[in-house]
């Protein structure tokens, strides 16, 4: 698969940016995701956050999953529409975390998850029929069932507080990717009704929970 430059300087900057934070924890804490330091006006920190890991493989996953991605986005909108995905999906990840966390002031995160979830749900959107493999599944599935299946199981581990991992976040990119996708290509709505509606049963799910104060 050819690496597009637009893909390329996002991986490098997630690399470059990494590495800092791997070597010097002052910078890590400073630009890391945290709610006290956001609510006290370091806002800058939630698209800062988007760039830190906590390690390698944390690294690596999310870089390979936007590898795989990235094509797709920009086969249909071209790079500059796939930078605005990314960045608002990036930003949509922090504003759901910061909205679901917002009276924990010692609550912190960091990756490019919430912007890599984006672009994944955007993919998914743009080609929902796209077969797609995980671990322990021996056959692939429709990328739209995994879609699915993946903002549902983070809805549980918002709720149960699954792992060291920032479900919000990656929700919150899931809705952000999910949304941009729709601006940029409504057409959607009449082409691919079914599942446009599909994509949203857990984003619906999610903020009903909210509101009923289950999660």
């Amino acid at each position: 698969m050819n690496l597009h430059p637009v893909t390329m300087v996002l991986i490098v900057a997630n690399i470059l940016v990494s590495l800092k934070g791997f070597n010097d924890k002052l910078f890590f804490d400073r630009y890391k995701f945290g709610i006290g330091a956001i609510n006290a006006g370091q806002k800058d920190r939630m698209f800062t956050s988007g760039f830190l890991h906590v390690d390698i493989s944390h690294l690596f996953f999310n870089m390979f999953t936007l590898y795989f991605f990235a094509n797709v986005c920009i086969e249909w909108f071209g790079p500059i529409k796939f930078i605005i995905i990314y960045v608002i999906s990036l930003l949509a990840g922090s504003l759901l975390a910061l909205f679901f966390h917002k009276d924990e002031p010692y609550y912190s995160a960091v990756g490019a998850s919430g912007a890599v979830t984006g672009v994944l749900y955007a993919a998914i959107l743009l080609e929902p029929n796209m077969r797609l493999g995980i671990m322990f599944i021996p056959i692939p599935l429709p990328a739209y069932v995994l879609g699915i299946g993946y903002l549902l199981y983070s809805i549980y581990g918002m709720k149960n507080r699954v792992g060291n991992i920032g479900h919000t976040a990656h929700f919150g990119g899931a809705i952000g990717g999910y949304i941009t996708t729709l601006i940029f290509n409504p057409e959607l709505l009449v082409t691919d009704t079914l599942i446009v509606a599909l994509l949203a049963i857990p984003i619906v799910i999610l903020f009903i929970l909210a509101k009923m104060g289950k999660i």
